[in-house]
């Protein structure tokens, strides 16, 4: 299997001074993800829980909801034209009876900002593929996930002292999932921060833990509609970003209930939806 690191020559230059020393890259490399024996993506990534981020890929395409969905994966042998084997591609077989999809269409639709469909196109469809409601605000048996400002402005610190292979590169993104009361559930990396939180939601598909209907989900970096969207499709309630929101993601937040959190950075941060499960201060609020 691929390493997660690869070393690399590089001529370092300091105030003047020129040497070379070998540097630590983190690696990428491409990974096809098969359905069915039938190639149906492919994404660049950083080797490591290659199973974990085919299934949680397949949870925001709609496919998988529970583990009983999911046969089995594998790395498929003989990828290559001398029949060895890369580690870089993956079939994922269903169980019987699961029903697949249009998935070339919803992933066109929902998943690829240049497909050239509109928004309101991207918000149907993941409206009308999502498994389980986050919109908590109607009431209910179970109390909404409510989390105080003070617990979010530490979630961050603690991404990042979790970040083992960032020490080392500084090429990485991360997403991590935290119980409503800050404890550290999950965190996983990778060259993109979409491949990390499917990484982080095929884990919680094969430990049998969806929905993740009470944890918060952090990235590093900003929140885009994509990976609003997979919040959505894993059924998380809230989904806060170290950087800024797409327009899109917030448009998909306000329809779906998501609680989305940007720009969390120290004890500052902003709320552009599902503000009912932040604690606020009276007084803050009303200001």
């Amino acid at each position: 299997m691929g390493r997660v690191t690869e070393r690399r020559k590089v001529i370092r230059i300091r105030d003047g001074a020129v040497s070379t020393r070998p540097d630590t890259l983190v690696a990428e490399e491409p990974m096809e993800i098969r359905l069915n024996g039938k190639p149906l993506a492919i994404t660049m990534r950083t080797p490591g829980d290659d199973f974990a981020l085919a299934a949680g890929f397949l949870v925001s395409e709609g496919v998988l909801g529970a583990q009983a969905d999911l046969q089995n994966i594998v790395y498929c042998a003989g990828a290559t034209v001398d029949g060895s084997n890369t580690y870089n591609v993956v079939d994922v077989r269903t169980a019987p009876g699961v029903v697949i999809p249009d998935i070339t269409l919803e992933r066109n639709v929902y998943t690829t900002s240049s497909c050239g469909l509109c928004g309101k196109a991207s918000l149907d469809a993941v409206r009308t593929t999502a498994r389980w409601a986050i919109d908590d605000t109607h009431g209910g048996d179970t109390p909404p996930v409510r989390v105080d400002p003070e617990l979010l402005a530490g979630l961050p610190d603690r991404l990042r002292a979790a970040q083992r292979v960032f020490d080392r590169t500084g090429g990485l993104h991360a997403a991590a999932l935290f119980s409503e009361e800050g404890e550290l559930l999950d965190v996983r990396e990778d060259v993109g921060r979409h491949n990390a939180v499917d990484k982080l939601v095929g884990r919680a598909l094969q430990s049998g833990d969806l929905p993740l209907s009470r944890v918060l989900l952090l990235v590093s970096g900003r929140a885009s509609f994509e990976l609003a969207q997979k919040a959505v499709m894993a059924g998380i309630p809230v989904l806060a970003a170290v950087s800024a929101p797409s327009s899109l993601a917030v448009d998909l937040a306000v329809e779906t209930g998501l609680t989305l959190v940007g720009f969390l950075r120290g004890t500052s941060m902003n709320v552009y939806a599902g503000e009912h499960r932040v604690a606020l201060r009276a007084a803050a609020a009303q200001g």
